[in-house]
């Protein structure tokens, strides 16, 4: 693909793909940034603008209690200015109040009460904290409200075939081993196996897998791999090699098995029917590097083999289980699933935060805008349901990311809040402004190489 034909595809796709993100990103701010105004206005703060994007303002208005509500020209974030600050950031205050003379003059004793910089530490604290509270609250709202009203998707932790040479066959899997924890937390679907290999890498974990009604303990390293998607992007993964229950098998994507070559469809049907409920390997093409899966398919679970009348409609079902179902769940029980969805997606941050600093995870994986605004028109062409689950997954992201301890981030807030309610005192201002300047050309820094990165990604796998 050449620059034009480049240019040409993003042309046709910028009014989905940009109409997603910029939805998708104005509900989390907007969510966000209520957090803030909420609990401020419940402390007794006033609250001077609630804005939805940065810049020129687009329309707004000014409510009863004096809060101006806009709409901003660039749509990539938002704030809320409260009474007393000098900024949107909180990173400083003053006591005095601009006239519409254009001077100043010092707050009365009224104003003074409902200034932010005069309310006491966990006032303050409580408001900052609002924000990211908020966004993990919203999270788990819509997530419970997809398991409750949709049902949760669960596919079993099951192997139903493991990939040749991979390390499950290395370090001893065997075909439909059940994974029941991994370093000790518990598995409770497939996707859980995924993800605690997605930040695993290559390195070792301890499996305890449910074999015959008996538990094993299994040490197994996943293999790193490099993969990237269709838009360009990179990243790095662990790859055990178990293959889930969802997946079957094209009896016509049958090249070989245990090595020996079947050119016709037909003889390596009535060869798999001969070895139904055996442990055997099927290699799905002819070349050296085709992929190769040891089996060990059910005769219950594959009733209807042979009967299809076409045999480019025959498939067989590798697992001895069902291979998906959609767990039904109350309020009560969607709320602590959908917690625990959160906590979890929030140590796999953590975890995957941690290799990049130590190097063991490239930093060329930090996504920018670009990136998230891609998935975003991936999953609104998809349908609600998948839109609805990134748009939870990018909330518990915003309100993590909120709570690192960076100045001008709310972490960065609670950190200086932390030292003072340990010192007695506020951190000196002159301090508080160097470690603001500072946050501000790091977070800056980490906007322009994460979007950079996106585009160089983008530009690199088209051309």
């Amino acid at each position: 693909m050449n620059i034009t034909d480049l240019i040409q595809m993003l042309g046709q796709n910028i009014w989905i793909y940009g109409g997603a993100f910029v939805l998708v990103l104005s509900i989390l701010v907007f969510v966000h940034e209520w957090g803030h105004y909420i609990v401020a206005r419940m402390c007794g703060v006033r609250v001077e603008t609630f804005s939805i994007g940065f810049g020129k303002e687009i329309w707004g208005f000014t409510d009863k209690g004096g809060t101006h509500w806009k709409l901003s020209m660039i749509p990539l974030g938002g704030y809320v200015q409260l009474f007393g600050d000098t900024d949107p950031a909180s990173s400083g205050h003053s006591d005095n109040v601009e006239c519409d003379d254009g001077k100043s003059r010092e707050m009365t004793e009224a104003e003074k009460k409902v200034a932010f910089f005069t309310k006491p530490l966990w006032q303050r604290a409580a408001v900052v904290l609002a924000g990211p509270a908020i966004n993990y609250i919203f999270a788990i709202f819509l997530l419970a409200g997809l398991y409750v009203f949709h049902g949760k998707p669960v596919s079993p932790p099951a192997g139903a075939a493991i990939i040749g040479g991979s390390s499950a066959e290395k370090y001893g899997f065997q075909v439909h081993d059940y994974v029941v924890s991994i370093d000790g937390k518990a598995i409770n679907s497939f996707g859980d196996v995924r993800r605690e290999m997605m930040v695993a890498l290559d390195e070792e974990r301890h499996f305890v897998v449910k074999r015959d009604g008996e538990l094993i303990d299994i040490y197994a390293k996943p293999e790193r791999k490099n993969i990237e998607d269709r838009f360009g992007f990179k990243s790095s993964i662990g790859l055990l090699g178990l293959i889930s229950a969802e997946q079957g098998i094209l009896i016509s994507e049958i090249k070989k098995i245990d090595g020996i070559e079947y050119s016709d469809p037909l003889l390596a049907l009535a060869e798999i029917k001969n070895r139904i409920g055996t442990t055997f390997k099927i290699s799905l093409g002819l070349s050296d590097d085709a992929r190769v899966l040891i089996i060990n398919p059910m005769a219950d679970k594959n009733p209807e083999l042979g009967s299809a009348d076409n045999i480019s409609e025959e498939a067989l079902y590798l697992a001895n289980i069902p291979a998906k179902s959609y767990a039904a769940h109350n309020a009560i029980t969607a709320v602590q699933a959908a917690t625990n969805e959160a906590y979890v997606m929030t140590r796999s941050s953590l975890e995957a935060l941690w290799q990049m600093i130590v190097g063991t995870r490239s930093a060329t994986e930090l996504g920018g805008l670009i990136r998230i605004g891609a998935i975003a028109g991936d999953m609104a062409q998809q349908g609600v349901v998948p839109l609805i689950l990134l748009m939870a997954l990018l909330s518990i992201n915003l309100g993590f990311i909120n709570l690192l301890p960076i100045p001008l981030l709310d972490g960065g807030h609670l950190l200086f809040y932390f030292f003072e309610a340990i010192l007695g005192r506020p951190i000196p201002e002159v301090a508080q402004d160097y470690a603001f300047k500072a946050g501000f050309i790091f977070l800056i820094g980490i906007m322009a190489f994460a979007n950079l990165n996106d585009i160089y990604q983008i530009v690199s796998a088209k051309l």
